[in-house]
């Protein structure tokens, strides 16, 4: 049913909402009871004037009456049962569920979105106890707590001719190792419960680095133009550059970004990425720029909600600026499907797909990615690769320059939904793919050790 054959529901929606009778609102806009009756059960089509009317007096516009105000709600029921290709849904028929229950279809919709929050969350919290460092060390810590309280309880229960002294000592140790297993466990509590926080707590210096720039969106106002170099300042005043390292490598990357926008000014440079679709090859082209400085001034576009991932030539992960649009790993390895990756694999070319994120079918987004070699050891020394990827909202590439989706891929194998994907080193945690999954569908080495 299309939407504008619900004109009826609507306006028997509005009617009724109004505490109107049919024969009044028929009697307003000079037509029989009977009629309005069947114009409300959408047996009869309805437009100009006598919709300009009908509208005039229920106090609406006329196009809250055609198109309806649960536009909105459409689009997301359609994400919703995209997430779900399995699923047979009545697509055809979606207009039909909103229009005439727009209560259930609205909480559809926020039941959809409330899940694909708490897989995100999923997603970080497995990857987290998978290898968070500071995680099992803490974990260790609680568990070397709770067993020296089990130990000095057994022996204050099982001794009965224990001396007073001795008494007195363990009781004084099980006080001590009580309050240090409740500090542990609360530390503990906080460093998980960062609700909403997509760093959920920092460990290392570079993590301190990646959290000041997310903090920023990777966009630092006070070193663009012609302002006066403020980097120490800043530096001292970010609250989450707490080592000397940190802050050494959040100082190491400011002078880069300050050289970069006075290579490339914010207005000009913004500008210029409209015009080409924000195409690195082109800008960097334009402003006679590398390429890697192109896609870190890219990604430092303020409220252009690009995201950026560097990994050095072991392909670990050195610099994330995170999206919504590809959920970025904070521990361990990240998708083997990655144009970032890809792009290790042959030097200077550059790639430029579109994708689709498994946990979110039919959410597409451009990925721009390159490896550059350098050679801090002069010519005679070995290349040390790194390669970066651009993660760009479709709707900021040129219309012109769309093409169909080459694949999904995924965040890490931990927590992917696909299913049979060629490159899966691990089963996943997640519905079928981790349950499905076959010795034969992983890398050999898995397969070996499985065997």
């Amino acid at each position: 049913m299309p939407r504008s054959a619900l004109t009826g529901s609507r306006i028997r929606e509005r009617r009724t909402a109004q505490g109107l009778r049919q024969s009044e609102l028929a009697a307003r806009v000079e037509i029989s009871p009977s009629y309005l009756n069947l114009i409300e059960h959408n047996r009869r089509r309805i437009a100009g004037k006598l919709l300009t009317r009908i509208a005039r007096a229920l106090a609406v516009d006329v196009s809250v009456l055609t198109q309806g105000a649960e536009t909105e709600q459409l689009d997301q029921m359609g994400a919703a049962a995209a997430a779900h290709p399995d699923v047979a849904v009545e697509l055809d028929r979606v207009d039909e569920l909103v229009g005439r229950y727009p209560g259930w279809s609205a909480l559809i919709a926020t039941q959809a979105r409330r899940i694909a929050a708490l897989e995100a969350r999923v997603i970080g919290l497995a990857d987290r106890l998978a290898h968070d460092p500071f995680l099992s060390a803490s974990l260790h810590d609680l568990l070397s707590r709770v067993a020296a309280i089990q130990s000095t309880a057994s022996i204050l229960v099982e001794t009965e001719d224990l001396d007073d002294n001795w008494r007195k000592r363990f009781e004084r140790n099980l006080h001590d190792d009580s309050a240090r297993l409740a500090t542990g466990a609360a530390a503990l509590v906080g460093y998980l419960d960062a609700e909403g926080e997509p760093e959920l707590g920092v460990v290392t210096p570079q993590e301190e680095l990646e959290a000041f720039l997310n903090a920023t969106g990777f966009h630092v106002a006070a070193l663009e133009g012609s302002v006066p170099d403020l980097i120490d300042r800043i530096v001292r005043d970010a609250p989450a550059l707490q080592s000397d390292a940190g802050r050494a490598l959040a100082r190491a990357y400011l002078r880069r970004y300050r050289a970069e926008a006075l290579a490339m000014p914010l207005a000009a440079f913004a500008a210029a990425a409209q015009d080409a679709g924000h195409d690195p090859a082109r800008l960097a082209a334009q402003f006679g720029q590398p390429m890697g400085a192109v896609f870190r001034r890219l990604a430092s576009l303020p409220d252009a909600g690009i995201g950026l991932v560097v990994c050095d030539g072991s392909g670990a992960l050195t610099l994330r600026k995170t999206t919504p649009l590809l959920p970025v790993p904070r521990f361990g390895s990240a998708c083997a499907l990655w144009p970032l990756y890809r792009a290790l694999a042959q030097p200077m070319a550059p790639l430029r797909v579109v994708l689709e994120h498994a946990a979110r079918p039919d959410e597409r987004f451009v990925c721009f990615a390159m490896a550059q070699p350098a050679y801090p050891e002069g010519f005679a020394g070995p290349a040390v690769h790194e390669s970066a990827m651009l993660v760009v909202p479709p709707e900021l590439v040129a219309p012109g320059d769309a093409i169909a989706p080459l694949g999904r891929i995924g965040t890490s194998c931990r927590v992917c939904p696909l299913d049979g994907c060629p490159a899966r080193r691990e089963p996943s945690i997640l519905g079928d793919a981790g349950s499905g999954a076959s010795a034969a569908a992983l890398p050999g080495a898995l397969t070996a050790r499985a065997g």
